[in-house]
């Protein structure tokens, strides 16, 4: 079976996401009205864009852009000129002992064939996960990331996502922020626009963190 999903290309996708959204949870107006229009953050698929995503987990995104701007210059964002470099290159870069691994298990995986963007586009969500997440390195919330943001799927929700439970905690006066399995639940109304939800609460989040809630 063919899986339907929705896919944001644009800010009308976003808007239909956001009517969808205040219909079946009337407390999102809150979060509307604190973080504003949910960014699109749409970007480019590919390796480049997964190891951006790597380089960019826990750490500040003032951290991530700067370590980024780093392996931009030094033209390391294909597969073969990652693997042409070493681990202890890479870490002059900026990244971690564990995240120079990871650059290489990714580029290692894309240049065998074991991640294919081509087919991650046109597989189902869990297919597509299963595959990225097979790899050292990608996590589930790498993945998510990557699906939501550089091929628009609408209906995922990253769980484990500490400010986004942060978010929802405040947003639906928890008593404590949302386990992974709470938080699915507390999300399955939202599909299939869960994606819009989640830049909802992200927004949300700076917002609640004194940040003016761009992306």
């Amino acid at each position: 079976m063919i899986e339907a999903r929705r896919i944001i290309t644009c800010e009308a996708d976003l808007r239909e996401g956001v009517d969808y959204l205040l219909a079946v949870e009337p407390r999102f107006e809150i979060a509307l009205r604190a973080g504003g229009p949910p960014p699109l953050r749409r970007r480019s698929g590919g390796f480049a864009a997964l190891f951006m995503i790597l380089v960019e987990q826990q750490v500040s995104v003032a951290s991530g852009r700067a370590i980024w701007a780093r392996i931009e210059a030094a033209g390391c964002v294909t597969p073969q000129a990652t693997l042409g470099r070493s681990a202890e290159e890479l870490r002059a870069l900026g990244l971690s002992r564990p995240k120079a691994r990871y650059a290489h298990e990714s580029a290692r995986a894309v240049a065998e064939g074991r991640i294919c963007f081509d087919r991650l586009a046109l597989a189902p969500t869990e297919d597509a996960m299963a595959e990225l997440c097979a790899v050292t390195g990608i996590g589930r919330w790498t993945a998510e990331v990557y699906l939501m943001f550089s091929e628009g799927r609408a209906d995922l929700l990253p769980v484990g996502d500490i400010a986004l439970q942060e978010a929802a905690k405040v947003l639906f006066d928890l008593d404590e922020r949302p386990k992974e399995k709470v938080f699915d639940s507390l999300g399955a109304p939202w599909s299939p626009w869960r994606a819009v939800a989640a830049r909802m609460l992200w927004a949300y989040y700076r917002h609640l963190k004194g940040r003016d809630g761009k992306a």
